[in-house]
């Protein structure tokens, strides 16, 4: 039986053992890692995030203050939605000289003819006390990019604003590298569930 499908038998169990996930996660090499990412579905991810209730992450893990202003990390993501489910988040630590505790960040779309129509989706990360324990908040546009990123636009440019506008997503920790989040929206959760795979900074 192969990592991936250890973790998918994980994930059939009545009750899921987080624990042992987040071992197999582990053990797997960065590439396997993705690709485990991008193989679990949406039922799977739902169980996930319930399973990781309680399971903090916050911003200094995601991006440490020692990397840097502007230096990018990648996390590679599958969400649930019913198509172009892969996608990546891309965060930073704010330009030198900002007072906020925050990370700046926007969603890479693979899809080349998609993302001038959908993105960039931009947004601003914190450490929160909410419905997990950093909230990805779509309503705030961060005051800065690095050069290689996209134009900043706020959330109601074009298709944007039937899909981030008014949205803020909450992570909980699975393991290390791995995140599980929700989405909300006006306040309201929604059933719309998406992993985080993290890549380590060259």
């Amino acid at each position: 039986m192969t990592r991936h499908e250890r973790i998918k038998s994980l994930l059939r169990a009545a009750t899921v053992d987080l624990q042992a996930i987040a071992a197999e996660f582990e053990a797997a090499s960065p590439h396997e890692r993705v690709e485990i990412t991008e193989a679990l579905d949406g039922k799977e991810q739902e169980k996930l995030w319930h399973a990781a209730d309680g399971r903090p992450v916050s911003i200094g893990e995601m991006v440490p203050k020692d990397l840097g202003p502007l230096r990018p990390v990648i996390f590679h993501g599958k969400n649930s939605l019913p198509a172009f489910t892969h996608f990546q988040k891309r965060f930073c630590r704010p330009a030198a000289g900002t007072d906020r505790d925050e990370l700046w960040g926007y969603n890479y779309q693979p899809t080349k003819w998609l993302a001038p129509l959908t993105g960039p989706g931009y947004f601003v990360a914190y450490d929160s006390t909410g419905l997990g324990s950093v909230a990805v908040d779509y309503t705030r546009i961060p005051a800065g990019r690095p050069a290689e990123w996209p134009e900043i636009h706020d959330n109601s440019y074009r298709l944007s604003r039937f899909i981030y506008n008014g949205t803020i997503d909450y992570l909980r920790r699975v393991s290390e590298h791995l995140l599980i989040g929700r989405a909300t929206r006006a306040g309201k959760e929604m059933p719309n569930w998406f992993l985080l795979c993290r890549e380590d900074p060259a």
